[in-house]
């Protein structure tokens, strides 16, 4: 499964009962008991970069027992060493083993072997009695890959109906695929994120640290053009939809399979079944559409992505990017990040606090914690400048924040840097 979802719930149940020992996931998310059950070494958790994950459920329900991507190179993923179960006293008594990896065209790529399960269950919107099955907007999900990857597949329905009521081409999955329908009898949609539209006359009341934030983010905003395909990634980035210029047109992605992403809604445009990557609820533009994950990771993979804007816990001098675990302390998971920031057509923006809590810097000369990917941020942005990374040279500061000086961002940058002969305060 991609994540455990919400504590108590689906299987967070299980989690609850310890019916789990080990989970193959790519995030997180906001469950805090799958957090502390494998921080504890109670669980085993594989974290697997999401497009991977849902290319290895694809491939394996497509009878294809591996493939080579070129996600996770030069990171743990790679060379093993991820925590998989943690002792009770913190030490880690099993670590990820390293891929295999091969060449092809010059460039270097993993090997990933695929996946399959005795069974799988799946949620879907409609299905048939021959087991054709319709999925809802951003509910196709994982859900289309992972219907054809069990050897019994039980599928829970929201509506049941004849045979003939769907038409072939709205059919997401066949009913060659499907053993066991049921029918849905408590249809309560669960929001993990529920997440409005704010409007910027109420920014001002904001709490100081959001503030920063949409600080930042709104410069972030600029980086757009238009007619872009960008993706946003989950906290931070994710604000960027809500302060796009209104001249231009971006087309904004999410790997759970939504292009098109509008604004956050009013609350009387909630939709649970419309939700992005991380769970918060969003709208959709005219034009928009929806699709599985295996399909929305082939779209990063083939370098179809722009832009992506991505959330940092570091970033080094010479662009490596670390923002998915704190060993031992922390995990929020790869999530689709490995994945984006693997994809060679796709500029990659970070932004971030330019200091952690405590005031220690968060860019460094080299990153402290693993890596999700190297050498591939092309600029980050902060609550105090902006940098540029210059391959083979470094950090160039572009820009600085309002109120912010070149000795500011020196005392609070881990590494050196040149400075831009224009810099000036832009924003």
């Amino acid at each position: 499964s991609n994540n455990a979802g919400i504590d108590g719930v689906g299987l967070g149940k299980l989690l609850n009962t310890r019916q789990v020992k080990r989970m193959v996931a790519s995030y997180v998310g906001e469950n805090k008991e799958f957090a502390r059950q494998y921080l504890s070494g109670e669980l085993e958790v594989e974290l697997v970069p999401q497009g991977t994950l849902a290319e290895k459920i694809r491939s394996g329900g497509a009878g294809i027992p591996a493939f080579y991507t070129h996600t996770g190179i030069g990171t743990l993923v790679e060379t093993g060493g991820i925590p998989i179960k943690y002792a009770k006293n913190g030490d880690v008594e099993i670590f990820s083993q390293p891929h295999c990896t091969g060449v092809f065209d010059g460039k270097r790529y993993v090997m990933e072997e695929s996946i399959s399960g005795d069974y799988a269950l799946v949620k879907a919107w409609k299905a048939d009695e021959l087991g054709n099955l319709v999925f809802r907007a951003s509910a196709n999900n994982f859900n289309a890959p992972m219907a054809t990857a069990g050897k019994v597949t039980i599928v829970e329905a929201e509506e049941i109906v004849p045979v003939g009521e769907l038409k072939p081409d709205q059919i997401h999955i066949p009913g060659i695929h499907v053993h066991r329908i049921i029918k849905c009898e408590k249809n309560e949609k669960k929001i993990e994120k529920l997440t409005v539209r704010q409007d910027q006359a109420g920014e001002a009341g904001l709490p100081a640290a959001m503030q920063k934030r949409i600080r930042i983010i709104k410069r972030a905003a600029r980086e757009f053009k238009d007619g872009m395909y960008a993706n946003l990634g989950i906290g931070m980035p994710m604000l960027a939809s809500n302060y796009i210029d209104p001249g231009i047109t971006v087309y904004l992605q999410s790997e759970n399979g939504v292009l098109g992403l509008g604004p956050f809604p009013t609350r009387g445009e909630v939709d649970p079944d419309l939700i992005n990557a991380g769970k918060e609820t969003v709208t959709v533009l005219q034009g928009g559409s929806f699709f599985s994950s295996d399909v929305s990771f082939g779209m990063i993979r083939g370098n179809r992505i722009d832009m992506s804007v991505l959330g940092g816990m570091e970033v080094s001098q010479t662009g490596d990017l670390a923002n998915w675990i704190v060993p031992g302390k922390m995990v929020k998971g790869m999530g689709g990040a490995v994945d984006l920031v693997s994809a060679s057509g796709t500029r990659v923006v970070v932004t971030m606090d330019h200091c952690s809590k405590d005031g220690s810097p968060k860019i460094l000369k080299r990153c402290t914690l693993p890596l999700t990917g190297v050498e591939c941020v092309n600029r980050i942005i902060t609550d105090m400048c902006v940098f540029d990374v210059v391959p083979g040279k470094g950090l160039l500061l572009r820009e600085l924040a309002s109120g912010c000086s070149v000795d500011q961002v020196r005392a609070a940058t881990g590494c050196e840097f040149t400075v831009a002969s224009d810099v000036a305060e832009t924003f």
